[in-house]
């Protein structure tokens, strides 16, 4: 296997700047182990206007299937003779990619303490591979590297030059040039881009590749068009990891649609938060899912919406009745989702549970066709979480667009928290709560909400109701009113039959 990558200078800027940047020097050649074999790294040529890196890897036939996956998924294509007599150490692959990772690390982070300012800015850059593996030919490179910002020429390798009319191989000779990104940039896309063109990994892809993808990844592949089959190819079509990170990915979207940091919104679980660290309910918390089922079995709902479900306390109270015969929980974190997951035990509940029950991600700030049809939709401890100029989109969504026919909010009541003793004076009860209001404010917001959708609303106490404070929570239960509910059964009655159709 063989890779080069080379770049231009001049008198101010040398291009043997490149040695400082790989950590190899340009005088040197040098040699290092890898698990399959040994990678070699040396200098064609290096001088002030040219200088170019070559990675030459020689693997070791007998240890890759020794210590490779050569059977099953992610391993190497065929089996049996292909395990000792196949192209693995001619031509670009996850094997490349690995020994590009491991030799060229601290550039792949873009760390050059030596030229801070030389790994930072774009350089001119010119990257060959001789023989590529391409699962999807010529144009497939150019739809991967392209949106990238190189120039692309991925030449057709002949099956035999002697016989042109057997056509071409799969593989092509790949040069890509560029002016306008770092030597780091154009190194993690070799790293994820070489293993996906070529459609096979000879190591077996566990739940850590996500993480490797997603690291490598960052910056670029969020905003890919084939950002499906990158990150699908990648993890050897291993659709639980691939899930995995498509929602990572979509989680990152939504954060830069917002404007904000990852961390921002996808915090609905302390960091620290293990998947056996289960937490020991607060009798407040069990009062709060007594009192909202209490509402939604008087309500004779059936199809529920838990929105903002968390770590999927309430879900797990929901499955326990069985007259809620559908329920479909919503979170913007993939990690609370996640705990939900392994809380509820979805992998290994029965065929006809199982069927009750959906988790999926999704921000109450944006319409959701998934959310329309449902007979009562739950808003738990959520709308504190939203910053007040906000809370008319999430309005919208649930009341406007989704109109289920009942709706029970449940809040924080601020004047309460004078009964806290462990609460500082003027503190709100969660560091990420961006208001509390009181009854009045509450009482305020709902029943205009109410009025602008066509609801009526009523109000609950939960736990112990103050005479001078109110209830610790206080909670709004919304019914569409009857004409209202009639329009809103011909629109989802409508709706369904248009889908069916």
């Amino acid at each position: 296997m063989f890779l080069t990558i080379s770049t231009r200078g001049d008198a101010a800027h040398p291009a043997t700047d490149l040695g400082y940047l790989l950590h190899k020097h340009p005088g040197k050649a040098q040699t290092f182990s890898t698990s399959h074999g040994t990678a070699h790294v040396f200098y064609p040529q290096a001088d002030d206007t040219v200088c170019t890196a070559a990675l030459l890897l020689e693997v070791d036939a007998v240890a890759l299937v020794r210590r490779g996956r050569g059977r099953g998924r992610g391993g190497a294509p065929d089996a049996a003779l292909a395990q000792y007599v196949n192209d693995r150490p001619y031509a670009a692959s996850s094997l490349l990619a690995v020994a590009l990772s491991g030799v060229f690390s601290s550039a792949l982070r873009g760390v050059c303490n030596a030229r801070p300012e030389r790994a930072a800015a774009p350089l001119p850059l010119r990257v060959e591979v001789p023989a590529l593996p391409a699962r999807g030919g010529p144009d497939l490179v150019r739809k991967l590297f392209e949106p990238l910002g190189w120039t692309v020429s991925a030449e057709p390798v002949a099956l035999d030059a002697e016989f042109p009319e057997w056509g071409d191989s799969r593989y092509v000779r790949l040069t890509l040039e560029s002016e306008a990104l770092t030597l780091a940039e154009a190194l993690r896309h070799l790293y994820v881009l070489l293993p996906v063109l070529d459609d096979a990994k000879h190591y077996w892809v566990a739940p850590d590749e996500v993480d490797k993808l997603l690291r490598a990844g960052e910056g670029w592949l969020p905003t890919h068009p084939e950002q499906k089959l990158i990150t699908s190819r990648y993890l050897s079509r291993r659709r639980s990891l691939t899930r995995q990170a498509m929602e990572r990915l979509e989680l990152v979207r939504l954060a830069e649609a917002d404007d904000s940091e990852v961390e921002t919104i996808d915090n609905a679980v302390p960091e620290d938060t293990g998947a056996e660290a289960e937490e020991k309910p607060a009798p407040l918390a069990v009062l709060r899912r007594e009192a909202i089922l209490a509402a939604l079995r008087e309500a004779g709902a059936a199809r529920v919406l838990d929105l903002g479900c968390g770590q999927g306390e309430l879900v797990r109270e929901l499955l326990g009745d069985t007259r809620f015969t559908e329920i479909l929980g919503v979170d913007v974190s993939v990690r609370a989702l996640a705990i939900a997951s392994r809380r509820l035990g979805l992998d290994r509940m029965g065929e006809r549970q199982a069927a009750r029950v959906r988790l999926v991600q999704g921000s109450l700030a944006y319409t959701d066709r998934r959310l329309k049809g449902y007979d009562a939709a739950v808003l738990s401890e959520v709308i504190e979480h939203l910053d007040p100029p906000r809370l008319p989109a999430l309005e919208y969504a649930v009341f406007g667009h989704a109109r289920p026919r009942t709706v029970v909010v449940t809040t924080p009541n601020v004047e309460y928290n004078v009964r806290w003793e462990t609460l500082p004076a003027g503190h709100v009860r969660h560091g990420d709560h961006r208001f509390e209001w009181t009854r009045e404010e509450f009482r305020a917001w709902a029943v205009a909400v109410a009025g602008r959708h066509g609801y009526e609303v009523c109000f609950v106490p939960v736990g112990p109701d103050d005479p001078e404070v109110g209830p610790p929570t206080q909670m709004a239960v919304f019914h569409l009113g009857t004409e209202n509910a009639g329009t809103a059964r011909k629109t989802d009655d409508a709706q369904k039959e248009a889908e069916a159709a």
